[in-house]
């Protein structure tokens, strides 16, 4: 575990899926502390898919593959291959182990930046084989509900900005994956009010780049946290429905998606794929912002 501060904000990171595990400012924890009970995980690195492949296989090339939710990254044991005062960079490189599930050489860094307020998540992935790459990748980190009372339905809103008065959205019908049936969400002033009833559809994909940042307000509609992204997705995603009492929401920007119901065709040619060349790469970051801090 590895620790980074600044003179606002202090957080940790672990080897294990190179996963934010802490946020900490003025004493307050902003970040899910991975309570098995509702979900035991903090924020988790989504690669080589996001969500999940038909039946957990996916096809490549006439050959058969099995492949869990989220991929495996998540699950691995990365190594800290830069460090200095305000940054790491974790890197996980391809091996026999992922290449039975996922056939293509790879090297994979994440890297943590503190900016004032700011922590920057910044993700490369480098094809490291002589063949076309193809992959997605994605966040997860989930975040506490500010003066959270369980007897009560109030959770708090997320503001999608004023200028938002709708959002269509996908969500999973069928073993994780999608029927791309497009549903409207009606916001008030750009906000939706978050109680235990507001993710009855499991979880809200955003596509097409309808959105580039999400703000987390208190039930005062006080604005404590925010996420900054340029990816082409971004779902929002807290596990109410089974737990009414669950104390957190994520935030999650992604470079992929899951599949349709029934999806049978190639690997490559899944929806929202990312491809890269042959020693080429692929940069991307996202950043959370304690909008309450100064």
């Amino acid at each position: 575990m590895k620790t980074l501060s600044n003179d606002k904000i202090s957080i940790q990171i672990a080897d294990h899926g190179a996963e934010l595990t802490s946020i900490v400012a003025n004493e307050t924890e902003y970040l899910w502390q991975a309570d098995p009970k509702y979900w035991g995980r903090h924020s988790p690195v989504l690669f080589p898919i996001v969500g999940r492949v038909w039946n957990n296989v996916y096809h490549c090339k006439g050959k058969k593959y099995e492949l869990g939710q989220h991929g495996f990254a998540r699950d691995m044991d990365f190594q800290l291959s830069y460090e200095e005062e305000n940054a790491l960079i974790y890197s996980l490189e391809s091996n026999e182990e992922t290449l039975q599930k996922y056939p293509f050489p790879f090297v994979l860094e994440i890297g943590y930046r503190l900016k004032g307020n700011r922590i920057e998540v910044m993700w490369s992935v480098q094809n490291t084989g002589n063949k076309t790459m193809y992959f997605q990748i994605g966040a997860h980190p989930a975040f506490y509900y500010r003066d959270l009372d369980p007897a009560t339905s109030e959770r708090g809103f997320l503001d999608f900005g004023k200028d938002k008065k709708t959002l269509e959205y996908t969500s999973p019908t069928e073993k994780g994956c999608t029927s791309n049936k497009r549903e409207t969400l009606t916001l008030n002033e750009g906000l939706l009010e978050l109680t235990p009833a507001t993710f009855q559809c499991d979880t809200y994909i955003f596509d097409n780049s309808q959105l580039k940042k999400i703000t987390l307000m208190d039930k005062s509609k006080t604005p404590y946290l925010s996420l900054e992204f340029d990816s082409p997705l971004v779902a929002v995603w807290s596990p109410s429905a089974a737990h009414p009492d669950v104390p957190f929401v994520c935030i999650e920007p992604w470079y992929g998606r899951c599949d349709t119901v029934g999806y049978h065709g190639e690997f490559k040619d899944r929806q929202w794929m990312q491809s890269l060349q042959p020693d080429k790469s692929f940069e991307a970051s996202y950043s959370i912002i304690l909008e309450d801090v100064e």
